[in-house]
């Protein structure tokens, strides 16, 4: 099996249209990734329609790191069993 298992859970993308929808929905940005609601990479922004920005290698980046999804995927996953 490669490197990056395949889980047999749902996923779904939840649009947020306005600074409301952002605030109920705790939202700080996209991209936010979560596995049963909890945020893969917590922040302490607050909520908001804005762009996420992640550190990839010491350099700013619009998404997380390859490694790092996989790692926090690994965790979230061992953390539910």
């Amino acid at each position: 099996m490669s490197s990056c298992e395949r889980w047999a859970s749902p996923s779904w993308s939840v649009r947020s249209r306005d600074e409301a929808d952002a605030e109920r929905e705790r939202f700080p940005g996209s991209p936010t990734i979560r596995v049963d609601g909890v945020d893969l990479f917590p922040t302490d922004e607050p909520p908001g329609l804005t762009c996420r920005i992640y550190m990839v290698d010491g350099r700013f980046s619009p998404v997380p790191g390859l490694d790092a999804l996989r790692d926090a995927l690994a965790e979230a996953r061992h953390g539910r069993a």
